[in-house]
C-alpha cells in the first residue's frame, strides 16, 4: 500500500497532443500521455510517470486520491477519473486527469466494504451476495471517503441491505437509488451433474475451435486522441454549465 508521501505530487510536462509517433515518443521517454481539464480552463495534453500513477491507484484511496499536479511552475489540486491498461502486457496507456477546486463538491464513486459474519450463513447454511460493491456520492473533495462501511451481521433469509440502510453522513449525499440492493442471503445453487452416456458422447464429439472475445481493447495512439477529444468535451460541457449559472444569477 502506497503512503502519503508517495501520493502527494504528481509531476507532469506538456506534450504534443493526438498523434501515434508522438504518444510513442512519449512512451519510449518512460512517460505515458495524459489529459487534464476542469476548473474552467482549456483541457491541456500533458505527460506523465506511469510508476507514480500506479501508486496512487493502489493506495488506500485509490482514484479518489487529491495530490498535488505539478506542471511546470504551477501546481494545482486534482485527481484521477479515468485510465486505460495495454490488454495484453497490462501496461497502463493513458489516464485523465481532473482539476479539483477543493471548496466545490464533486460527484465520486467509493467502495461499499461488509462488516460482520451474517447470521444467515452462520446459523441457515445460506452464502452471503453482496450485488453493489460501490456507491455514488455527492461531497467536498476534503469529505471523501475511503468507502462506507455497513453491518451485515443480521443478514438471514428474507432480510436485505439496500442503499438507504446504509450510515448517512450529513456531509454525504448519496446519488445512487436508495432501494438498489446490496446484499442477501441466498442458497447455493445444486450443481447438475450429467449422465455418463451424456459426458461420454460429448468426449467423443469434436472440439471447436475457442473463441476469444474481444473486449475493450486500446489502440496505441488512438487512445490519446479519444482522450483529448473527450477531455476538450467534458470541459465545453462544464464552461457552458458555468456560463449558464452565472445567467441564471444575473
Amino acid at each position: 500500500m502506497a503512503t502519503a508521501t508517495d501520493i502527494s505530487i504528481l509531476e507532469a510536462q506538456k506534450r504534443e497532443p493526438g498523434t501515434k509517433n508522438a504518444a510513442r515518443r512519449v512512451r519510449a521517454g518512460g512517460k505515458i500521455p495524459a489529459v487534464v481539464y476542469g476548473a474552467g480552463k482549456s483541457a491541456a495534453a500533458i505527460a506523465v510517470d506511469p510508476r507514480q500513477v500506479l501508486r496512487i491507484l493502489k493506495s488506500e484511496s485509490g482514484h479518489n486520491t487529491i495530490f498535488d499536479l505539478a506542471l511546470d511552475s504551477d501546481r494545482v489540486k486534482a485527481m484521477i477519473v479515468d485510465w486505460q491498461f495495454e490488454p495484453i502486457k497490462g501496461n497502463l496507456l493513458h489516464v485523465d486527469l481532473q482539476r479539483i477546486a477543493m471548496d466545490q463538491e464533486l460527484t465520486v464513486t467509493v467502495p461499499i466494504v461488509l462488516k460482520g459474519e451474517a447470521e444467515g450463513v452462520k446459523t441457515e447454511g445460506g452464502i452471503l451476495e453482496q450485488l453493489l460493491r460501490e456507491i455514488e456520492i455527492e461531497c467536498l473533495p476534503v469529505d471523501i471517503p475511503k468507502n462506507i462501511e455497513v453491518d451485515i451481521s443480521h443478514l438471514v433469509f428474507g432480510i436485505e441491505v439496500r442503499v438507504k440502510d446504509l450510515p448517512h453522513n450529513p456531509k454525504l449525499k448519496f446519488l445512487t437509488d436508495e432501494n438498489q440492493m446490496i446484499a442477501h442471503i441466498t442458497t447455493v445453487k445444486e450443481e447438475v451433474v450429467a449422465a455418463p452416456e451424456v459426458v461420454a458422447a460429448e468426449a467423443a464429439a469434436p472440439a471447436e475451435p475457442e473463441v476469444i472475445k474481444k473486449g475493450k481493447q486500446e489502440v496505441e495512439g488512438e487512445v490519446e486522441a479519444e482522450g483529448d477529444a473527450k477531455a476538450k468535451a467534458k470541459t465545453e460541457k462544464a464552461e457552458k454549465a458555468e456560463k449558464a449559472e452565472k445567467k441564471e444569477k444575473k
